[in-house]
């Protein structure tokens, strides 16, 4: 019967390495912005339908993290709805 091989730690993980937590993500793949692809809509403050959908049902303006929106369309984003409230269109 042949001997079983105490030294060979190579192929076995550790729990740590088991975790998803601590692996590397393997399918990273770019979140691209609504709002700069082609034929998407202009971010304006008259444009109700475009602003409700970046809204909560409180009003709240979404975070960047959740609707994939560039930092620099967020800034108009925020602003045209903050425009908006201030008319009561929103």
């Amino acid at each position: 019967m042949p001997k079983k091989q105490l030294g060979n730690k190579k192929n076995k993980q550790s729990n740590f390495a088991k975790l998803s937590i601590f692996q590397p993500n393997k399918y990273k793949f770019k979140k691209s912005c609504p709002l700069s692809a082609k034929n998407a809509p202009t971010i304006d403050y008259k444009n109700i339908k475009l602003l409700k959908k970046y809204t909560s049902e409180n009003g709240k303006i979404l975070p960047s993290r959740i609707t994939n929106v560039s930092q620099k369309k967020q800034r108009e984003l925020s602003l045209s709805i903050k425009r908006a409230r201030n008319l009561a269109l929103i």
